[in-house]
């Protein structure tokens, strides 16, 4: 992933590339679950103290997807918007059964 996309679309494909294994797919999608878990507590009951706690957990449980089961460098470090918007999109789409794990 060295040359920038120019848009996400020519981004995604490439995401899903380096999200091709299942463990993977399942961390992010934990990682992901706890984030937002915690960002809707952190409005509910206004202890957004839970946020940044919900940011550890899903770039915790991701990097530890790409370092021992993906075994590649995660998208973030070169584009981390287009690297959100994809963890985001992976999410939704697998919960809808567009994407497998």
């Amino acid at each position: 992933m060295s040359a920038a996309p120019l848009s996400f679309a020519e981004f995604y494909p490439r995401y899903l590339r380096e999200h091709s294994k299942r463990g993977t797919r399942v961390l992010h999608f934990l990682g992901t679950t706890l984030f937002l878990t915690a960002f809707v507590l952190a409005l509910v009951w206004q202890r957004f103290n839970l946020i940044p706690l919900g940011i550890v957990a899903a770039y915790g449980f991701a990097w530890i997807g790409h370092f021992f089961v993906e075994r590649n460098r995660p998208a973030t470090f070169q584009h981390p918007w287009y690297s959100l918007l994809g963890d985001f999109r992976l999410y939704f789409d697998l919960l809808r059964g567009r994407e497998r794990f």
